[in-house]
């Protein structure tokens, strides 16, 4: 099985159907993640040095929604200590093309089909959602917040990176017209850049800023702080 990122050009044809993660996005996500998220890897990397900081053997790491295994991946080839690294994810192509890139690396990665809403969480350190918490309905992912707090160790973590929206419209406009403007910049048409929207069409569902860290602090963390920002990319970290 090749396990290299196709380039992504799903929409550059008419799709009838609303946005899934299945083989044909998981063969281009990859590439997908590059080229749609403004400093992706820039903003996986802080995320890993942060990581890192508080790295010891047996250390658990968790990824909700871990997609091809890209983000744990580059964790595990950076570590110094035995971390015991797992991703969750519910599409069974994308944990396809993961475990064959683990293989491929021989890394030490448990990857696991489930759903993260009813995931048995437990004795948690890190928790780490890229991307993820924006495809729960709203009512869910406020209930999922309080399990992953509950879940937490002793000075636990919750790191998230999420689209968002603007309670001022005007600037919410700006800024989708310069992410659009950028997505253009990457190699997208018009077309594609349409074409997805419709897809993403009340599949994602952004919360504002002030909206992600309230969902935290009701879900019973203390403190929340944006580590990152580019525009309508946020990244947030949530201690217990």
């Amino acid at each position: 099985m090749k396990i290299e990122a196709k380039k992504d050009n799903i929409f550059t044809t008419k799709k009838d159907k609303k946005f899934e993660f299945d083989e044909s996005v998981a063969s281009v996500f990859d590439d997908m993640l590059s080229r749609s998220v403004p400093f992706y890897n820039e903003n996986s990397s802080l995320i890993i040095s942060l990581i890192l900081q508080r790295e010891r053997d047996c250390l658990r790491v968790l990824d909700l929604g871990s997609s091809t295994a890209k983000f744990l991946l580059e964790l595990n080839s950076k570590k110094s200590t035995d971390l015991i690294l797992k991703g969750i994810d519910n599409s069974q192509a994308m944990l396809n093309r993961a475990k064959a890139k683990c293989q491929a690396f021989g890394a030490d990665i448990e990857l696991a089909y489930g759903d993260i809403l009813n995931y048995p969480y437990k004795n948690e350190d890190i928790i780490v959602a890229n991307y993820t918490m924006q495809f729960i309905r709203p009512m869910q992912r406020i209930k999922l917040v309080e399990k992953i707090a509950k879940s937490l160790n002793d000075n636990g973590i919750f790191i998230f990176s999420e689209k968002v929206v603007f309670d001022d419209v005007i600037l919410d406009k700006d800024i989708i017209d310069i992410y659009y403007k950028y997505k253009s910049s990457q190699g997208y048409s018009q077309y594609e850049i349409s074409q997805k929207r419709e897809a993403l069409e009340n599949i994602l569902i952004p919360f504002t800023i002030q909206e992600n860290i309230k969902m935290c602090l009701d879900g019973g963390f203390k403190q929340v702080n944006t580590l990152f920002q580019w525009g309508n990319f946020v990244t947030f970290i949530a201690k217990v």
